[in-house]
């Protein structure tokens, strides 16, 4: 008896990986948009596609939003090496700061992630990507002598944290408003003034970050009741 052969799935694969290709495009706008509070229905309903198709890709937002994320946390830890690389520690410095702002400005989602407002393990991921460019960046500023002696990597940290937090809350108002603080942040980087407190620890920055988080969730679970 002769075997009929089956019809391949190939068609409904290439449908299935287009699809994906159409979510993670759409993902792209709507959380640089909305951040994470958009949900997945709105990336499917962005996309042109059902919502049952896009949780046979996804199980959540979340799930989705990663996949996005890690790319665009990707080029910035590119970024903070190449700064840490740059011919002139004061330039390189200069660049990660305004690359990063700029990039946390344009996109909502991208800046919940580095503020920790979401997932504390990926938070804690991050940090760990960004600990050693970013000592390498401080160290070479300071042995260059463009920077004050007193001056750590977390003081970067709290830096980016400052424009993070002026984007956040005048991104749509007035986007470019960071640009105005960033020159007084680096001259406060490059005075050799003394500071009467000591700058915190990679574990303690990390510490305050995650409770930080966490008070943003329980205010977030009282204003749903």
């Amino acid at each position: 008896m002769t075997r009929v052969e089956e019809p391949t799935a190939r068609p409904l694969r290439k449908d299935a990986a287009r699809n994906r290709e159409l979510l993670i495009a759409a993902a792209r706008e709507v959380f640089a948009e909305r951040g994470l509070e958009a949900s997945l229905d709105d990336v499917a309903k962005h996309a042109g596609l059902g919502v049952g198709t896009a949780y046979r890709h996804f199980a959540n937002k979340y799930e989705l939003a990663e996949a996005i994320l890690a790319e665009a946390i990707d080029r910035m830890v590119a970024l903070a090496q190449r700064a840490a690389a740059a011919d002139d520690p004061w330039d390189g410095i200069v660049m990660f700061l305004e690359s990063t702002a700029e990039a946390q400005t344009t996109d909502r989602g991208l800046r919940e992630v580095l503020m920790g407002i979401h997932n504390p393990e990926r938070m804690e991921q991050v940090s760990d990507r960004f600990s050693e460019p970013l000592r390498t960046l401080i160290d070479r500023g300071k042995r260059a002598g463009v920077l004050g002696s007193g001056v750590e990597a977390t003081d970067l940290g709290i830096v980016l944290l400052m424009l993070s937090t002026v984007a956040d809350v005048t991104a749509d108002s007035n986007p470019d408003l960071w640009r105005r603080y960033l020159p007084m942040l680096l001259d406060g980087l490059r005075s050799d003034a003394p500071s009467p407190v000591r700058a915190l620890s990679e574990r303690e920055l990390r510490a305050a970050l995650g409770a930080h988080k966490q008070r943003l969730a329980r205010i977030g679970q009282r204003s749903s009741k």
